[in-house]
Order: C-alpha cells, then sequence, then structure tokens
C-alpha cells in the first residue's frame, strides 16, 4: 500500500520510493527507504502527518501516493 492510504495511528516501514525525483524530495524531508514511521494524521485532500524520531513532518498527498509502504 502507499503511505496516503496508512490509518491514523498506524506503524508503517517505508518499502520502497519509485521515483528517483520522488525519492529526493523524501530525503528532503528526513525519510527514506527502510525507516519506520508512525501515522500521525491523515487529512481528507490533504497532507499526511507522519512522526519520525520526535518529529512531526507533513507530507503533500500527491508525494505519499509514490511512498510504498508496509505495515509493522
Amino acid at each position: 500500500m502507499t503511505l496516503d492510504n496508512a490509518k491514523k495511528g498506524q506503524l508503517v516501514k517505508i518499502t520502497n520510493i519509485p521515483d528517483e525525483v520522488t525519492r529526493i524530495k523524501a530525503i528532503r524531508f528526513g525519510i527514506s527507504e527502510g525507516e519506520v514511521v508512525t501515522c500521525l494524521e491523515v487529512v481528507p485532500a490533504g497532507p499526511v502527518v507522519v512522526s519520525k524520531n520526535k518529529q512531526e513532518i507533513a507530507i503533500g498527498r500527491s508525494l505519499a501516493s509514490y511512498i510504498w509502504v508496509e505495515p509493522c
């Protein structure tokens, strides 16, 4: 599944970011493949807010739709 389909409170591991441009954008947010993040909020038609290392990161829905994750 992709990050935009994660549920609030769900712990997910980022498994694949297939597109190079998307991977660069994700790295700018401090996330990369193999990272485990907690989905804090999925705003309808808005960003996906995740938590990593006590830091909250709002990721645009279009970017989140290209980030593949699996539940932990």
